[in-house]
């Protein structure tokens, strides 16, 4: 007989771990990674079997939190957007000034 899995077990968050992003338990993946690659136009089969290691049913899970909390994930993401906005423009400026 199958063990049930708690899917309340499956999405985590660890202040240490991921700068306390959600994430699938036992992993370093967080949610906002999941839905990227989900909104990117990718199945969660295929998301699955991009990460390998990933199960079905936890790609599920972190969609599901997403569906459940995308005002939460949806600031995360936007975020994450002006951080790497930022980084390209030092980046950028960096680069003009060098010889």
């Amino acid at each position: 007989m199958a063990i049930a899995v708690d899917i309340g077990t499956l999405i985590v968050r660890t202040p240490d771990i991921r700068e306390g992003r959600r994430r699938i338990a036992g992993t370093g993946v967080t949610v906002q990674r999941i839905v990227g690659w989900y909104k990117l136009g990718l199945s969660p089969e295929e998301i699955a079997d991009e990460f390998g290691h990933l199960s079905l049913a936890q790609v599920y899970a972190a969609l599901t939190y997403y569906h459940a909390n995308s005002e939460e994930i949806e600031a995360d993401l936007a975020a994450e957007e002006r951080e790497a906005a930022r980084l390209e423009r030092e980046h950028y400026q960096a680069t003009r000034r060098a010889p």
